[in-house]
């Protein structure tokens, strides 16, 4: 009898469950659910006195980066953006304190999404050392505490999961990867706290769609057809649906033509703001 040995770098993840994605229950509770895990959107002028958008924009995008380079599920940011606004909305934090709070906000992310979560001695790195350990653990019960440990919040990736499972599409993955792509973009900017979460998902595959060339979507869809589509699964009136896909495109198109640390592979500029193509932020 031969024995299969699996050790070895090489790590295991969970196959998706076509029940679990299928089944309207799941979407059901996760639209009567989102709305407890938003945040304030107003929490820069309520809450907060040293914090500025701009500096969450900072934090957000540094975590984006870290995320990226350790190979996250991609699962851990968003979720882990959803922590630090959250904290922010309810516990006034000084601006020397943001980045430790978001590195403790992955930190807990990873230890929920991931099988080998990021450890607290590689987060103080990417810190430069300027966070000890033992101050990541001991904010670390800080916020679980003032999160009430209520950790299972719910993100625009998992409406994305539900979206797909029902949607027939051609470049799938694709347009998955750049839907993917568009909601991590909406992380790192305050201005989309205003939307939930559905919304955010859903308007990341209509951008996404849009970027498709003209001759993948004959006879298949139409953008009509998809916000249709959209609307009857979860109730994003279209106009609403609309207006955050143009502040997407809006937020994109900034990032590409005036971050010099925007690069869109192969040197190339794309034709409209959602064209897909491999954008590195």
């Amino acid at each position: 009898m031969e024995l299969l040995c699996c050790e070895g770098p090489r790590v295991r993840y969970a196959y998706q469950d076509p029940v679990l994605l299928r089944d309207d229950r799941v979407l059901r509770n996760l639209l009567t659910c989102e709305d407890k895990y938003i945040p304030s959107c107003s929490y820069f002028k309520i809450v907060q006195k040293e914090i500025e958008p701009h500096m969450r924009r900072l934090v957000t995008t540094w975590m984006l980066e870290v995320c990226e380079e350790q190979m996250c599920e991609e699962d851990v940011f968003p979720l882990a953006v959803n922590y630090l606004d959250r904290f922010l909305s309810a516990v006034p934090t000084r601006k020397c304190q943001l980045q430790l709070l978001g590195a403790v906000c992955m930190f807990i992310a990873s230890k929920l999404k991931e099988t080998s979560p990021l450890s607290a001695e590689k987060l103080c790195i990417y810190t430069d050392n300027s966070i000890t350990c033992q101050e990541l653990l001991d904010w670390e019960i800080l916020v679980l505490g003032k999160l009430k440990w209520d950790l299972s919040a719910v993100t625009p990736y998992d409406f994305l999961q539900q979206i797909f499972c029902r949607l027939s599409l051609p470049n799938v993955n694709v347009i998955r990867k750049h839907a993917a792509t568009f909601i991590a973009l909406c992380c790192t900017e305050e201005k989309f706290l205003m939307y939930s979460p559905s919304t955010i998902a859903a308007a990341s595959v209509c951008a996404a769609f849009t970027g498709l060339p003209t001759e993948h979507l004959e006879h298949i869809w139409t953008k009509t057809k998809l916000v249709s589509f959209l609307h009857e699964l979860t109730n994003v009136e279209p106009e609403y649906l609309q207006s955050c896909q143009v502040l997407m495109e809006e937020v994109l198109q900034f990032n590409v033509t005036e971050n010099p640390s925007s690069k869109v592979e192969n040197g190339s500029t794309p034709s409209t703001p959602t064209d897909l193509q491999e954008i590195h932020f």
